[in-house]
C-alpha cells in the first residue's frame, strides 16, 4: 500500500511524458491533477487504519533489493511521517491546481512536479538508510528543473545555488550513514536507533555534526540559509508553495529521525549548543524579514525564524516539545502555503511585489480585498493569534522547552512578537491607505484562485481549534522515542513530569491511564 504513494506519481509522470499527440496544456493539468487526488485520497486511506496508539512502524514493506551493498526496499509508517505525509500530498495537489493553466512545456513541468513528491513520499517512508538517501536525491534534480526553466529573470543562479547547497547537503548526509554503518559494524543500513550503541562518545559527535550541518542546509538554519531566499524570489507560486511548505520539512524530518533517533548520547551533549542555534536562526530570520520590501523574500525569510522553534524543541527533547516539533511543520507548512499563495495572486494582478509601491489592496471595488482578507488571517496565523495553528503549535514549542531551556526559550519568544511586527508592516503597507491610480480598477480575482487560499484558511483554523485531529497520529511515536532513550529522558529534567497534564489534555480525548500502552504514558 505504502509503495502505491511512491510510484503512482511516476505512472502519472510516465504517462503525461510519453502520451502521444498534442494536448492541451490545461488536459496535461487535469491529468495530473487527478493522479495526484488518487496520492492524496490513497494517503488518507492508510491515515484512517493508522493505528494511533501503536508503537512503531506500520504497513511495513520490506523487499530484498541489494543485499551485497546492505541496501533493501523497507517502507514504513509512524507519527513522525504520518502527517508529514498528509501534508506533503495535500500540497502538491494545490501547487498543481495553482500553476498557470497555459504553462509553457506543460508534459515537462508536469511530469517533474509528479517526481518531485515521489521522492517527498519515498523519503518520509524509507526505513534504510541508503533508501532514504536515493529518494532524498530524487527530489533534487526535479527541483532544480523547475526552479532553472519556470523561475524568474535570475532563475539559474537561484537554482544553481540550491543544486550546489542541496548536493553538499547530501554528500554530509550519507557519510555520516556510512560512518555509522561501518563504525558500528553493522551488515546492513536498515534504520535502527541501537546503531550508534557502543561507539566512542567522540565519534558519535562528528557523525551527528555531519547530520546536523546536512540537515540544516536543507531546513535551513543560520548561516546555511543563503539559498532560500533566492529560490523562493525566483521559483514559481507553486514551486515555492512545494519548496516552504513540504522541502524544508526534509530537513526537520531528517533532523528528528536520523540526528535525535540514531545518536540519543550525543545529541543530549549537543543540545545547549542547538538550543542557542535555534535562537539565532529565530532572531536571525525575524529581523532580517523586518529589513525586506519584496513580500516573497519577506516570506521566506519567515521560514528560517519558525523553523529555528523546530531546533528549539527538538534540543528541549522533552515529550511535549517533540510533539511540538510534528505541529509546527505541520503549521508552518499550511501557513507558509498559504502566504507564498497569496502573494502570487498580488504579483499576478499588480506586477509587483514591493511593498513600497504597493497599496491600499484591500479597496473594496478596485482593489483585491478578498486575498486582503485572506492575506489578514495568514498573518495573524503566522504570528500566533489563539484561535489559529499557529498559536497552538508555538505554544506547544515554548511550554515543552521551557523547563530544559528557559533562556533560549525567552529569547525565541521575542521573534513570536517580531513575526508580529513584520507581518504587520506588510500588511499595512501594502493593503490599507489610498489605492494609487496605477493599480485602479485591477482585474478581477476568480473563485478558481481564491479557492486555494480559502482552503488553507480553513484548515489553519480549524486545526488551531481542534488540534486532537492531528496530535493523535503523533502522541505515540514522539513520547515513545523518548522513553526508548535513557540518555535523552534523564537530560530532559523534571520539567517532563509537569507537563503530563498539559499533554492529555491537548493531545488525547481520554486522561491516559496505566492501562495505555507504553510510551503514551509519560515518566518522570
Amino acid at each position: 500500500m505504502l509503495s502505491a504513494l511512491v510510484w503512482i506519481p511516476v505512472v502519472g509522470a510516465a504517462l503525461i511524458g510519453f502520451l502521444p499527440g498534442t494536448i492541451a496544456a490545461s488536459r496535461i493539468r487535469q491529468i495530473a491533477l487527478v493522479f495526484s487526488a488518487i496520492v492524496f485520497a490513497l494517503t488518507l486511506v492508510i491515515a484512517s487504519q493508522f493505528d494511533a496508539i501503536s508503537i512503531g512502524f506500520q504497513f511495513q514493506e520490506d523487499i530484498p533489493w541489494l543485499d551485497s551493498l546492505g541496501l533493501t526496499y523497507r517502507l514504513g509508517l509512524d507519527g513522525l511521517s504520518l502527517p508529514l505525509l498528509v501534508l506533503g500530498n495535500f500540497l502538491t495537489i494545490v501547487a498543481i491546481y495553482c500553476s498557470d493553466v497555459e504553462i509553457e512545456r506543460p508534459r515537462l513541468y508536469y511530469s517533474l512536479v509528479l517526481l518531485l513528491n515521489t521522492g517527498i513520499a519515498g523519503a518520509f517512508l524509507a526505513q534504510n538508510l541508503l533508501l532514504f538517501f536515493l529518494f532524498y536525491e530524487i527530489e533534487l534534480i526535479p527541483l532544480y528543473l523547475l526552479i532553472g526553466i519556470w523561475g524568474g529573470a535570475k532563475r539559474g543562479y537561484a537554482a544553481t545555488k540550491f543544486l550546489i547547497y542541496t548536493a553538499v547537503s547530501a554528500i554530509l548526509i550519507l557519510a555520516a550513514f556510512l560512518g555509522l554503518t561501518w563504525l558500528g559494524g553493522s551488515h546492513s543500513f536498515e534504520y535502527d536507533p541501537l546503531l550508534s550503541q557502543g561507539l566512542p562518545l567522540t565519534t558519535q559527535l562528528i557523525l551527528l555534526g555531519a547530520i546536523l550541518i546536512g540537515f540544516g542546509i536543507k531546513i535551513p538554519l543560520f548561516p546555511l540559509h543563503t539559498w532560500l531566499p533566492d529560490a523562493h524570489v525566483e521559483a514559481s507560486t507553486p514551486i515555492s508553495v512545494l519548496l516552504a511548505g513540504v522541502l524544508l520539512k526534509l530537513g526537520t524530518y531528517g533532523l528528528i529521525r536520523f540526528g535525535l533517533g540514531l545518536f540519543p548520547e550525543a545529541w543530549a551533549v549537543l543540545a545547549p549548543w542547538l538550543a542557542s542555534w535555534a535562537v539565532v536562526s529565530v532572531l536571525f530570520g525575524a529581523f532580517t524579514a523586518i529589513a525586506q520590501t519584496d513580500m516573497k523574500k519577506m516570506v521566506a525569510y519567515s521560514s528560517i525564524g519558525h523553523m529555528g522553534f523546530i531546533l528549539l524543541a527538538a534540543a528541549a527533547a522533552t515529550p511535549l516539545s517533540l510533539l511540538a516539533t510534528v505541529f509546527q511543520m505541520v503549521s508552518h507548512g499550511l501557513i507558509s502555503a498559504m502566504l507564498f499563495v497569496l502573494v502570487g495572486v498580488v504579483y499576478k494582478k499588480t506586477g509587483t511585489r514591493d511593498i513600497t509601491i504597493l497599496k491600499g489592496l484591500l479597496n473594496p471595488e478596485r482593489g483585491l480585498p478578498i486575498i486582503g482578507s485572506l492575506m489578514v488571517v495568514g498573518v495573524m496565523a503566522s504570528a500566533g493569534i489563539p484561535g489559529m495553528i499557529g498559536f497552538i503549535s508555538e505554544f506547544l514549542v515554548f511550554r515543552g522547552s521551557f523547563p530544559v531551556f528557559p533562556i533560549q526559550t525567552l529569547l525565541s519568544m521575542v521573534g513570536t512578537g517580531l513575526t508580529a511586527v513584520y507581518f504587520l508592516l506588510l500588511v499595512n503597507r501594502t493593503f490599507f491607505g489610498r489605492l494609487p491610480e496605477q493599480f485602479s480598477n485591477l482585474p478581477s480575482v476568480p473563485w478558481s484562485e481564491r479557492l486555494p487560499g480559502f482552503v488553507l484558511a480553513i484548515l489553519i483554523v480549524v486545526l488551531g481549534l481542534q488540534p486532537n485531529w492531528l496530535v493523535r497520529w503523533t502522541e505515540t511515536t514522539t513520547t515513545a522515542m523518548l522513553t526508548d532513550y535513557p540518555t535523552i529522558a534523564a537530560r530532559s529534567f523534571k520539567g517532563i513530569a509537569t507537563q503530563a497534564p498539559i499533554i492529555q489534555t491537548i493531545a488525547t480525548e481520554e486522561p491516559i491511564s496505566s492501562s495505555d500502552p507504553p510510551g503514551v504514558a509519560i515518566h518522570d
